[in-house]
């Protein structure tokens, strides 16, 4: 059932966006200051490790916000969620529960939780409604992040139905956009693409090598187009479930590689490693729950991918990261 929230953030509201810096939490900065949110609060790393629960009992005891984004998470490709297991979900587990605590023990009024679609199972329904959560196995390339993310939003739902807090979340389907991660091993499908052809076509390169075999479908959404959806949801959702994130369209990696390809002006071949895993094979999100409550995206794919490699052309440290 969805409940609507009629007490929307005051302008003059204390804001806390934890992650400001990442991809995710630097777009729900900018979505709230155009929407003329200007007590907006952020740390850093250096200035706060969110993984201690000492150091966010006190940034929350001292600073006490009102409402809180968690954008905040270690997050990854394939290679890296699939080599650094125990890491993935230690240091996302640790952050995530000590945020949700300290702002349930502070008094916040409301919490968003930024999950993942991975969280659903390896062969859900599709497009996968919120409500196939946990029923049956998941992706196993991706487990832990994923099980770091299900403990997350489940969390905010018992903290709900054990104390009445309003704590909500939501779960995006894969993101691209500005401030996007581009590093050749860390980085997710999409600006990994735009990396791999942007190098191939300044180096003169031939060929291109591309994972799997190109078969497994993908959502993608604009990153923008996610932070009005969490800032809208901050304003106009309250409910135990989580709310999907995406478009509803689905591309393959094959014709998301000649669409990055031709967008990035790349004229040679792609050749598919079919040695290299592919991941699940579809991940499509049912968004009929944000559609009727009144969201939908702006971005059309071949737009975005068109912004995000403006982004990288005029920012060449984010391909160091």
């Amino acid at each position: 059932m969805i409940n609507y929230q009629v007490d929307v953030m005051e302008k003059e509201a204390k804001i806390y966006v934890a992650g400001h810096r990442g991809m995710v939490g630097s777009a729900i900065v900018r979505e709230l200051r155009r929407q003329g949110y200007d007590n907006i609060i952020t740390r850093t790393h250096a200035e706060l490790d969110l993984t201690s629960q000492v150091a966010v009992d006190d940034f929350f005891a001292s600073e006490r916000p009102e409402y809180v984004f968690l954008a905040a998470a270690k997050v990854g490709g394939i290679v890296a969620n699939d080599t650094a297991l125990a890491d993935f979900m230690y240091e996302n587990m640790m952050l995530e529960m000590n945020v949700i605590h300290a702002a349930w023990r502070n008094g916040c009024r409301k919490l968003e939780f930024l999950g993942s679609s991975c969280i659903y199972p390896r062969m859900a329904p599709q497009p996968m409604p919120e409500s196939c959560l946990l029923t049956s196995e998941l992706e196993k390339t991706n487990e832990a992040y994923a099980l770091a993310k299900i403990s997350g939003l489940k969390y905010c739902e018992f903290l709900n139905r054990q104390y009445g807090t309003d704590f909500i979340s939501v779960m995006p389907t894969n993101l691209y956009g500005p401030n996007d991660n581009y590093h050749p091993e860390h980085s997710h499908v999409l600006p990994a693409l735009i990396r791999r052809f942007h190098e191939a076509k300044v180096g003169g390169l031939e060929e291109v090598v591309c994972w799997g075999d190109g078969s497994p479908l993908r959502e993608f959404l604009y990153v923008d187009d996610l932070a009005s959806l969490c800032v809208f949801l901050m304003n106009n959702y309250s409910g135990n479930e989580t709310v999907n994130a995406g478009t509803g369209k689905e591309i393959s990696i094959r014709e998301l590689s000649e669409l990055v390809a031709h967008i990035v002006g790349y004229k040679g071949r792609i050749h598919w490693d079919t040695s290299r895993p592919n991941g699940t094979p579809r991940k499509l999100l049912d968004v009929s729950k944000a559609t009727a409550l009144g969201w939908t995206y702006t971005t059309e794919l071949e737009d975005g991918i068109r912004m995000a490699y403006d982004d990288f052309l005029n920012n060449p440290m984010r391909a160091e990261r």
